[in-house]
């Protein structure tokens, strides 16, 4: 019972709740509120006819709401009448009313038309105007962009690409953000780089038009800064010999005479000519536009590219530099080939130091000093090859001016030139060599034009211009009357002047070298020193070897040389006067020419003596001796007297000779002549001698002998001459008395008589004698004094053989 009426509960409960949700659904549905998905859901749920049941509730529903309605329309039924016939009332006043306002809208719309058209013309223009003053306020943001867009264009056809860059600059930070969104404004927007890129192309093509330029000019403008350097030079040189009025009165004194002093006249003139000048005075700028320069280094700088520009820049000159730097081969022909050369490297290094100065980074004083010092190293390979051809001592002097106006103009410009000067240095050691040969040759001539005579002065203004040309002093000399003659030949005066003219051209290249006086007197005196030693030194030698150079002439050469030893120390006093540098100084160097005049005249005597060998021999290879004669002619042979007779002219010309030279020279005659002698009788080829030759030579001997005491060349003590013909005249003497037993006796006795007489010497003539004996005196063994005669020689052999033995058994 319990469980059926909790059924029962719950059924009733269940019931309760299906009749909540149906009116909820109803409300829903009355509501109008959507969706009713959620709603309608819940009615078809899993209780068996819920459908049904709902329908049901619904029928239900639907009639009270139509009770209601019906009442409603019961109660205001009246009311609605009523209103039906109030508005039937008023439907005839409605359709006049109608009638009137169709007319009046009529007469309305007709009277408005004018106005409306008006109205739209208004609005039109009021449109109008609103667009107007849009597309002002729009024009007004873009003309500014096309102003500068045209500035732009404006800028690029005449070429003002900086000013461009920075149009451009503007353009894109300030005025084409304005009106980005405009076709026109990207248009420009992408040709801006374009343009970028276009200043570029067209800058950088300046620049290889800029540099090529500066390619084609460098020679201009290294000649017009050299001339510059050249003219400042000049002027500071006039100034300070206007300061100094006598600076340089014993600087150079030609042939003993003082040049007046000019230096007033030269310094007014150089004065006047840097006025003239003045206006004139051209620099790189000038000659030079570096604005493409400029440009392209403010364009790079501006698009941030600088370092690219900067190492293009400097990369190109590097081959331009290396290109200046590379020399014509037949540069050392001419002074024009290197002056241009010069020119060229100044004209490259001036334009670099104007860039250096005038910009900030392109080019730096160590990227300067850096191609300095590789340009300095290439220069001076380039000289020192091309120098070393040049064989014109002009030449290499204008060569030097050359690289001193070179080295003051850099040197100007701040780059060091240091190692340059030193150059000179070198170049300095091969112009005294080209010095050297050209005055050999100068010495040659003045040789070979030499008559080898003394001076002849016919009065005293010949002889004043002797002396003034050679320092020559002689009081006993000066006594004499005129016409006398100079003991030197022509050639002394020539070869002085000549040493004093080398001086000169030396010390032109020392000066402008930067180098003090006593450098400059060391330098002097070191070239001079070379021209006496060697090469003076070395033309007497040739000249005194001479074929054609006889006795005579050597005889002079000896003089020459003697007063040319005296005139060293006046060229000493001249190199004194031009540096002013004493020479009591501790340092100074001493001329060597004493040494250079003694040794020619050593060669000359040397020469000499040969000479007269070879004059002597000469004479000696016409003897035509009669070997086998049987007497003597009675006389001297004509050969011999010819000899002597020469002999004595030509020691007549050795009085101006110093007595020792003349001395040893006929000592050495007369010592080869008995040599001769000697071997003329122990010739091989002689087979055979007859006593009557030996007769005939004796008295050819005692003519020598006679011209020895005669007293050929004064200063011989006593028979000192004689003793040359001392071993001919005991060998002749021997064999004339045939003392033989004398001679065996008194062997190596010192006080033999025969004591000069060589056993093997005797041997030699006993033998050609015996075999004449045997040859003349067929029947000889018949005959006794002949007999005994042989028999004697064939002892007085066998005995000197004997001695002869004895002394190689000895030795």
């Amino acid at each position: 019972m319990a469980r059926k009426s909790k059924l029962n509960l719950l059924e009733l409960y269940s019931e309760e709740n299906k009749d909540k949700i149906y009116e909820n659904v109803f409300a829903e549905i009355e509501s109008f509120e959507l969706p009713l998905g959620t709603s309608l859901r819940s009615v078809y749920d899993d209780q068996p006819n819920a459908h049904q049941r709902f329908m049901e509730k619904l029928d239900a529903c639907i009639r009270n709401h139509d009770r209601e309605i019906e009442k409603m329309c019961n109660f205001h039924h009246q009311g609605f009448v009523d209103a039906i016939t109030e508005l039937l009332k008023v439907r005839a006043d409605a359709g006049k009313l109608k009638v009137q306002v169709t007319d009046t809208n009529r007469r309305l719309q007709d009277a408005g038309k004018e106005v409306i058209a008006q109205t739209e013309e208004i609005i039109r223009c009021r449109i109008q105007q609103r667009n107007i003053t849009t597309v002002v306020e729009k024009l007004q943001l873009c003309l500014p962009v096309l102003e500068m867009y045209s500035k732009l264009k404006e800028q690029m056809n005449v070429k003002r690409y900086y000013s461009a860059l920075k149009t451009m600059e503007q353009l894109e930070n300030t005025y084409l953000p304005r009106v980005s969104q405009y076709r026109f404004c990207q248009i420009m927007i992408e040709n801006l780089p374009k343009l970028r890129e276009e200043i570029k192309e067209i800058s950088m093509s300046d620049l290889k038009d800029f540099l090529e330029s500066i390619r084609k000019h460098s020679d201009k403008i290294g000649e017009t800064a050299m001339k510059q350097a050249q003219q400042q030079k000049t002027f500071n040189t006039a100034l300070q010999k206007q300061n100094n009025v006598n600076y340089g009165r014993n600087m150079y004194v030609i042939n003993g005479r003082v040049p007046e002093p000019k230096y007033e006249i030269t310094f007014k003139r150089t004065l006047e000519e840097e006025d003239e000048h003045e206006e004139e005075v051209l620099t790189a700028h000038d000659l030079v536009d570096f604005s493409p320069v400029y440009r392209c280094l403010h364009i790079y700088s501006v698009l941030g590219d600088g370092e690219t520009f900067e190492n293009y820049y400097r990369k190109q000159r590097r081959k331009q530099a290396r290109l200046v730097l590379q020399p014509q081969s037949s540069m050392h022909e001419t002074v024009e080939g290197y002056r241009r050369y010069f020119s060229q490297i100044v004209g490259f290094f001036v334009v670099e130091d104007h860039i250096l100065h005038v910009t900030q980074g392109l080019v730096t004083r160590a990227y300067t000093d850096e191609l300095w010092n590789m340009a300095l190293s290439k220069i001076i390979a380039v000289l020192r090859t091309h120098t070393s051809y040049c064989t014109d001592p002009d030449l290499v002097l204008e060569l030097k001016n050359l690289i001193v106006v070179f080295a003051d103009t850099l040197q100007g410009y701040g780059f060091p030139v240091n190692r340059l000067f030193d150059l000179l240095f070198e170049i300095r050691d091969q112009y005294n060599e080209t010095l050297l040969k050209k005055w050999a040759g100068l010495f040659r001539d003045i040789f070979e034009a030499d008559n080898y005579s003394p001076i002849p002065v016919a009065n005293e203004e010949e002889y004043k211009i002797v002396i003034s040309k050679f320092p020559f002093q002689d009081p006993e000399l000066d006594k004499q009357s005129f016409p006398k003659k100079l003991p030197m030949s022509q050639s002394v005066p020539q070869i002085y002047i000549q040493v004093k003219e080398f001086i000169y051209a030396s010390l032109k290249f020392s000066e402008s070298l930067h180098r003090s006086s006593t450098e400059i007197d060391d330098m002097l005196r070191k070239s001079t020193n070379l021209l006496l030693t060697r090469t003076l030194s070395s033309c007497l030698q040739n000249l005194i070897k001479k074929p054609h150079i006889g006795l005579t002439e050597l005889v002079q050469i000896i003089i020459n040389t003697t007063h040319l030893e005296q005139a060293c120390k006046y060229l000493e006093d001249f190199i004194t006067n031009i540096t002013n540098i004493s020479q009591e100084t501790v340092h100074t160097a001493r001329l060597y020419g004493l040494s250079t005049f003694k040794d020619a005249r050593h060669a000359a005597e040397g020469e000499i003596y040969t000479k007269l060998n070879q004059k002597i021999d000469e004479f000696i290879q016409l003897a035509d001796y009669d070997w086998t004669m049987s007497e003597p002619a009675g006389r001297a042979s004509g050969y011999l007297m010819d000899l002597i007779n020469f002999l004595r002219s030509t020691f007549q010309v050795f009085t101006h000779l110093p007595g020792k030279v003349a001395q040893t020279a006929c000592m050495s005659a007369c010592q080869h002549l008995s040599t001769s002698l000697m071997q003329m009788l122990l010739d091989s080829e002689l087979k055979q001698i007859s006593m009557g030759a030996v007769q005939q030579f004796n008295l050819d001997v005692i003519q020598c002998e006679l011209f020895a005491s005669s007293e050929p060349v004064p200063g011989f003590h006593g028979d000192t001459l004689q003793l040359a013909f001392i071993d001919l005249r005991q060998l002749l003497d021997l064999f004339m008395v045939w003392d033989w037993s004398t001679y065996l006796a008194d062997y190596g006795q010192p006080t033999s008589k025969y004591l000069r007489v060589n056993p093997s010497t005797a041997l030699t003539l006993l033998e050609k004698m015996k075999d004449t004996s045997k040859k003349n005196n067929i029947f000889a063994q018949f005959r006794k004094n002949d007999r005994d005669k042989q028999k004697l020689i064939e002892t007085v052999v066998k005995q000197l053989r004997s001695l002869v033995n004895g002394m190689s058994q000895h030795t």
